[in-house]
């Protein structure tokens, strides 16, 4: 009887991922997230923090909370990115900030610089390239427009192709060293 109830249960397992998989295709199906979450999962080198900020975006995506969801998943990256600058204990971001001697940890650094100088300063350290560092600008002005009043109005399919360009960006960084 249990043998039964375990291969139902395998057989039910698998006809949903099916269904996602199929599902997935079409435009305006939810099943995109999951296919979304599926490729968040192989993304290693995420703290905690960070696979559950990516996680809230994903759940945002789901419930149609379109803004919150870029605001989340932009977290999830910017974290990503200021522990990479500080992977080195801040030594090569200090060598070419010196005026950033002053702070002596990356939650300080946050705290009291803007995030276009974080992103500039992984430029000038040689983690970003210039065309990298133009595009996530770009990504960043579009969070900017859903953490903050305007008329910009996300749908599913923004929503998701904003995270996955992050997720694909913080796979990007993962592979790279100071």
């Amino acid at each position: 009887m249990i043998e039964l109830l375990r291969h139902f249960k395998e057989r039910g397992v698998a006809f949903e991922k099916d269904a996602h998989q199929i599902l997935s295709k079409h435009e305006s199906s939810k099943s995109r997230v999951i296919s979304l979450d599926q490729t968040r999962r192989f993304l290693v080198g995420l703290s905690l923090q960070q696979d559950e900020l990516f996680q809230q975006s994903l759940a945002c995506i789901e419930d149609e909370i379109y803004r919150a969801a870029h605001v989340m998943g932009w977290a999830a990256f910017m974290d990503f990115l200021e522990q990479k600058l500080a992977s080195d204990g801040l030594t090569k971001l200090k060598s070419v900030r010196p005026a950033w001697n002053k702070f002596t940890t990356i939650e300080e650094i946050r705290e009291n610089l803007p995030e276009y100088q974080l992103i500039e300063v992984a430029r000038d350290v040689k983690l970003l390239s210039k065309s990298e560092t133009k595009i996530i600008l770009g990504l960043l002005s579009k969070r900017n427009e859903c953490a903050h009043p305007s008329n910009y109005r996300p749908d599913l399919n923004e929503t998701l192709g904003y995270v996955a360009e992050l997720l694909k960006r913080t796979e990007h960084l993962n592979n790279k060293s100071l």
